[in-house]
């Protein structure tokens, strides 16, 4: 539960950091093409989260509700609300 850490990072934060400092990572890997890899953008926010989750960065309420950024999805893709 959030109430058992003394902080956590919002959703926006969370997305923000994964656009700075993940996806950049993800677009050299997957991305050499300069076409959006949008699976690999995908696994890389769920194995992020899951790592935040363990670290304890984010409660686990957190990790099982969150959605995706919107840099995950193409531009066809339906986005859902967000949390």
């Amino acid at each position: 539960m959030s109430s058992n850490l003394d902080t956590v990072i919002t959703f926006s934060e969370a997305c923000q950091a994964f656009e700075d400092e993940i996806l950049p990572l993800v677009a050299a890997q997957y991305e050499q093409d300069e076409i959006p890899d949008y699976p690999a953008r995908c696994e890389e926010w769920c194995n992020w989260t899951d790592e935040l989750c363990k670290d304890g960065q984010i409660s686990d309420w957190q990790y099982e509700n969150w959605s995706h950024p919107d840099c995950n999805y193409a531009p066809w893709e339906y986005r859902s609300e967000r949390p």
